[in-house]
């Protein structure tokens, strides 16, 4: 009897091209059941566990996250390539119902409440050395930030109250709860534009932008909170202030680390959300760098499409950062979830995923050798032909 993965009619990315023979397998049922399964984003789950898996090794080991992070990963992405398949529209309105996709997110929140809560013990109650402990943090870091806020992303993005909660459990772990405040009302509106901190300007070095983002974000965020509340006619500093709150819950469950394990945990705990927002903001920079959106005769600027974003189709990065590469297709469809967005040609492509673009930012020279002469090549072939607003 042919399974539903069997049946599932698949659509490529909107040009075709005969350099991908990636493409050839969308006859194989085998990679159709991997489209259709959710088991694959289980993979980011990999993160944590390295965690756990390091300081039970010791030593070295303790930077076994990074290692797979930014060194495994990339591999992998060399070796197994690049997805660049889509489903049609029918496919992919079975697929957004799919409860196990959601189910993944779900129970990784608790799984890193408890990682951090773990982690405050250890630093804590173990005699780690100096370089020990710089890997252990660094690694409790990359998880919080590296899958942790892509999942609060994900959630937060939703309409639903539950799945809104979870999103804000995530970002106070980090504590970089405002995040949510100046992405959905900030970012998604203002971005490919001046008036966008998240937007990284052509020239702009990662280290310059990582100052004005987190500054600005920080204040846009509070500006944002303001507007809404006097819009509402309630107090900036009463009890709806969402801002307060966002500050109050991170510096509260601090308190409780070090209620519980003493003052070494509440360091530790804004040491690993520093790691993780700064990861976040590094992949800011990459995602929108030297895009820009036209000024229109009104002073408006033109509406967001699949130009304004850089997308990158490696398929194990897109499994572990659950489809956020797909970037193109969440901007022009913020409430689409992870595993229905698609890949399309149009867009601008990073010549490899995440973690090797982030590596590669921190080296202003070399980032700017190699996204240059993209960024030209693509906004040369805007102009001469028009970016489809799907």
């Amino acid at each position: 009897m042919r399974g539903f993965a069997d049946s599932v009619p698949v659509e490529p990315s909107r040009k075709e091209t005969k350099r991908l023979p990636a493409l050839r397998l969308n006859n194989d049922s085998f990679y159709h059941g991997g489209m259709m399964s959710p088991w694959p984003y289980s993979l980011a789950y990999v993160v944590p566990l390295s965690v756990i898996l390091g300081h039970w090794l010791g030593g070295v080991f303790y930077y076994l996250t990074p290692m797979i992070t930014f060194g495994l990963i990339p591999l992998l992405d060399l070796m197994i390539g690049s997805d660049r398949t889509n489903l049609n529209a029918e496919a992919l309105e079975r697929l957004s119902e799919k409860f196990g996709f959601r189910v993944i997110t779900f129970l990784y929140v608790p799984l890193q409440i408890s990682l951090v809560i773990w982690g405050a013990h250890v630093v804590t109650h173990e005699a780690l050395t100096g370089f020990e402990l710089t890997g252990f943090v660094l690694s409790i870091g990359i998880t919080t930030g590296g899958v942790g806020i892509t999942v609060a992303h994900e959630l937060f993005h939703k309409k639903n109250a539950f799945e809104k909660a979870l999103g804000h459990v995530l970002l106070m772990t980090v504590s970089y709860m405002h995040f949510y405040i100046e992405h959905l009302i900030g970012h998604h509106v203002h971005v490919a534009t001046p008036r966008d901190p998240a937007t990284a300007r052509r020239g702009e070095s990662l280290y310059a932008f990582y100052v004005r983002t987190v500054s600005r974000s920080w204040l846009d965020a509070w500006r944002i909170e303001k507007q809404r509340l006097q819009h509402r006619g309630y107090s900036h500093w009463g009890y709806h202030n969402r801002m307060l709150w966002f500050v109050a819950l991170p510096v509260m469950f601090a308190a409780m680390l070090g209620s519980l394990f003493g003052w070494q945990a509440v360091f530790y705990f804004f040491v690993q959300s520093a790691v993780g927002f700064t990861l976040l903001e590094i992949v800011n920079y990459l995602e929108h760098y030297g895009l820009q959106r036209r000024e229109l005769a009104s002073g408006r600027y033109e509406k967001v499409n699949l130009a304004h974003a850089w997308n990158a189709d490696q398929r194990v990065t897109n499994y572990f950062l659950f489809k956020l590469q797909r970037h193109a297709d969440h901007h022009v469809h913020p409430l689409r979830r992870y595993q229905t967005l698609r890949h399309f040609e149009e867009s601008p492509q990073l010549p490899t995923g995440y973690p090797g673009m982030m590596l590669l930012a921190l080296a202003p020279p070399l980032w700017r050798r190699v996204m240059h002469p993209r960024l030209d090549h693509f906004q040369q072939q805007a102009s001469a032909t028009p970016i489809l607003k799907d």
